[in-house]
């Protein structure tokens, strides 16, 4: 009785779409792992972020991928230009609600709170970032690679993605009965022996 469920599991593991279905689970379980490891090595939410504006030209550009490390507040080095550390925050402390800014940290304010300004603007941001602001650090840049983000970014795209991956999972599941279907369509219907002696009696007559 074991050796007959053993057979059947391995024949099913054999199939094409139980492989493609299981690559596919690997898959996703692996960018998850390497996505959850790299915050707990980094010590942040958002290790790895795109830059999406021009402000930090000619330092960053638009299309880098920048890799960003937590730091202690009291850490960050607060001077001009190119001396600051360049930090990652919460937009809402100027005005930007919902977005990730990254501009350097220029100067502290006797309240304690961090002044950031991007190279290529002209005057600082309009508040001050405070811990609970603060993301991290960037500690490193890879030019270019920034546009596989922000090409996955609108919504519409990342359904266009969901959407895709569906239709794969449907297509590689019944892959099998789909073409038997499209070859049902091109067969050609054998003669039956009752056609053959219809056709000769009619050339008789």
């Amino acid at each position: 009785m074991k050796q007959t469920k053993r057979s059947t599991l391995k024949e099913f593991l054999k199939k094409d779409y139980v492989k493609t279905i299981i690559l596919l689970g690997i898959s996703i379980a692996s960018v998850f792992i390497f996505w959850f490891g790299l915050r707990t090595a980094l010590g942040t939410e958002y290790p790895l972020l795109a830059v999406s504006s021009d402000s930090m030209v000619p330092t960053l550009q638009v299309g880098d991928l920048i890799m960003v490390q937590g730091i202690n507040f009291s850490q960050v080095n607060a001077a001009p230009a190119p001396n600051g550390d360049i930090i990652v925050f919460r937009g809402e402390v100027i005005g930007k609600v919902g977005d990730l800014i990254v501009h350097r940290a220029v100067r502290r304010e006797a309240d304690g709170t961090i002044r950031t300004k991007g190279d290529h603007n002209q005057g600082e941001d309009g508040g001050g970032v405070t811990p609970s602001d603060l993301v991290g650090k960037v500690v490193g840049r890879v030019p270019w690679l920034g546009y596989v983000a922000l090409f996955f970014q609108p919504m519409e795209t990342k359904l266009i993605i969901v959407a895709l991956i569906i239709v794969y999972i449907f297509v590689a599941f019944f892959w099998g009965d789909i073409t038997k279907f499209i070859r049902s369509l091109y067969k050609k219907p054998q003669p039956q022996p009752h056609d053959f002696v219809e056709r000769c009696w009619n050339a008789k007559g």
